[in-house]
């Protein structure tokens, strides 16, 4: 069976009544753990997002996120509101589901991938209209190259 084929077997299921197969039949996505501070309902967004995703998510509210980027190795200027791990690697901010995706099928030597600041038409951020802005892969050695772009809308 060829893997298009394969991957459109959990929405075909969900669509004929059979919500069971279709979870069944989805694929195991890597488990995420999430964490951010109490208050920050954009966070919460994101979560909502990834768990829309297929992805399970895992949150601890925590007084700071620094201590989590640094123990990643995130550089400084990649901060934002959340900090997440999955597999072996960092997500720093309102990464695109999608985007974890393709990290995670092409298995790439680094750190992670950040969106940095909060771009307003990310994903928990939904705002309708805001400027381009970039998702980047983070190298082994804090150097960083654009992973994906999103326009602006």
């Amino acid at each position: 069976m060829k893997r298009r084929a394969f991957l459109a077997i959990p929405a075909a299921a969900a669509a004929a009544g059979f919500p069971a197969l279709a979870r069944a039949a989805a694929p195991v996505l890597a488990p995420v753990t999430v964490y951010k501070s109490p208050e920050c309902g954009c966070c919460g967004k994101w979560v909502e997002h990834l768990q829309g995703n297929g992805f399970r998510v895992t949150v601890h509210a925590v007084p700071s996120t620094t201590p989590w980027r640094v123990k990643a190795g995130v550089p400084v200027e990649l901060g934002s509101c959340h900090t997440a791990f999955v597999g072996d690697y960092v997500v720093e901010g309102h990464v695109p589901a999608a985007d974890i995706k393709r990290l995670l099928a092409a298995r790439p030597r680094a750190k992670g991938l950040a969106v940095p600041r909060m771009p307003a038409t990310a994903p928990g951020m939904d705002a309708p209209h805001g400027p381009a802005w970039d998702v980047l892969l983070i190298a082994s050695d804090g150097t960083t190259r654009v992973f994906n772009s999103y326009p602006a809308l």
